[in-house]
């Protein structure tokens, strides 16, 4: 137990506190890449719009790591610490961020990343994981979606098509929980109907537009769901 203070932590064999150990410092910085790594994963199956840059998911990884080393560099010198202050001042970050969201990965990083430089790694661990698990969970359930509604479904028919008008009405009621009607346009002989639909499970929309265009007598089926409006 006391070898292993030794290493992760600045606990000295006589119980003052000391400098990190080049052993507990190679670990501390492996931590954070694999902290890094999985932050950028979370970060990239949980992205949504047009804003995602490869360049910014490679740069949350080099941020922990980055973060580690700043407080392995400061440690419990204060003169470091206003010298390594005075040098991040002169440097000009001219990236904006498009999405607050971002910046939130950011801030995690650099947390995450002082933690593990600071060789606490119990909550580098217990603290990333609540907050990825969140952000996970945010993400499921659609967490700050505005509008009850996934999209909008349309679609053409013939006037005197009641065989079909059952059939459409049939599938969409099995892959659709709610539908409200938008607009019905008579153009002589043809009904354009523009729909606003809930679907049962998102990832089946291609299903129901294939299970349509199948139907005689339909035609010009589409669908446009929320997402693909991409925030700019």
């Amino acid at each position: 137990m006391d070898h292993f203070e030794q290493i992760f932590g600045r606990l000295g064999p006589t119980g003052q506190v000391g400098p990190p150990t080049l052993e507990g410092m190679f670990i501390s910085l492996l931590l954070a890449f694999a902290i890094g790594q999985v932050i950028a994963i979370v970060y990239a199956r949980t992205h949504h719009g047009l804003s995602y840059s490869r360049s910014f998911t490679q740069s949350l990884v080099l941020l922990v790591i980055i973060a580690a080393l700043v407080m392995f560099v400061i440690g419990d010198d204060v003169v470091a610490a206003f010298g390594l202050i005075g040098a991040l001042a002169i440097i000009r970050f001219r990236n904006v961020l498009k999405d607050t969201r971002d910046t939130a990965f950011v801030f995690m990083s650099l947390v995450l990343g002082m933690a593990v430089g600071a060789e606490r790694h119990g909550i580098a661990v217990v603290g990333g994981s609540f907050l990825l698990m969140a952000a996970i969970w945010l993400h499921v359930i659609r967490f700050g979606t505005n509008g009850y509604f996934d999209g909008h479904l349309s679609y053409r028919t013939q006037q005197a098509a009641e065989e079909a008008v059952r059939q459409l009405r049939q599938l969409i009621s099995a892959y659709c929980r709610k539908v409200v009607t938008v607009t019905v346009h008579d153009g002589g002989g043809v009904v354009e109907h523009v729909l606003q639909v809930r679907l049962r499970d998102r990832s089946r929309g291609g299903e129901l537009l294939d299970q349509l265009r199948e139907v005689e007598g339909v035609d010009d089926v589409s669908l446009v769901l929320r997402d693909d409006h991409a925030e700019l």
